[in-house]
């Protein structure tokens, strides 16, 4: 499946192929992005990990409330990569990103699926804000918090909608 990524529009005054230090920065955060997107793809979980803060907090659909620290989310991310056959599909759709000098968040609609293990196909789109922080002239990854949105009448995540 094609990776759909729409950004936000271009800001006024924009000209030409002069690209201004905030739309240079939400270049920078798009390339990570992709980067990760890539990441997830192939399952490199060094390539993924690379993108993250050492001190990253991380939210997931899967219980805890939270992982602390590279080494949490990474461990969950190696369990999620092996759970699955071959390569998983990252689709992004609706992202805004809001960058300023040394922190920047965008938030979206991201679609994964691919093909469990026991041969079952499984996909579906999650709501993602991801902030990041530079250092040394690199934006890591700080938080991540991914959701569904619950149906409280049935008490279960809404897993079945789209776009």
């Amino acid at each position: 499946m094609a990776e759909a990524i729409n950004t936000e529009t271009v800001l006024p005054g924009h000209q030409g192929d002069v690209m201004d230090d905030g739309e240079r920065r939400r270049s920078e955060i798009r390339a990570v992005l992709d980067n990760r997107s890539e990441a997830v793809r192939i399952k490199d979980i060094d390539r993924l990990m690379s993108l993250c803060s050492p001190d990253v907090v991380y939210f997931d659909v899967v219980p805890g409330l939270q992982f602390t620290g590279a080494a949490a989310p990474g461990a969950r991310f190696v369990q999620w990569f092996d759970s699955v056959e071959d390569s998983i599909s990252m689709e992004i759709r609706d992202l805004n990103i809001l960058a300023g000098r040394d922190i920047a968040v965008a938030y979206m609609l991201n679609r994964t699926s691919g093909t469990l293990k026991n041969g079952r196909e499984v996909g579906h789109w999650v709501r993602a804000t991801v902030g990041w922080q530079r250092s040394n002239h690199r934006w890591l990854i700080k938080h991540e918090h991914i959701s569904l949105p619950i149906n409280f009448e049935s008490g279960r995540a809404a897993m079945d909608l789209v776009p």
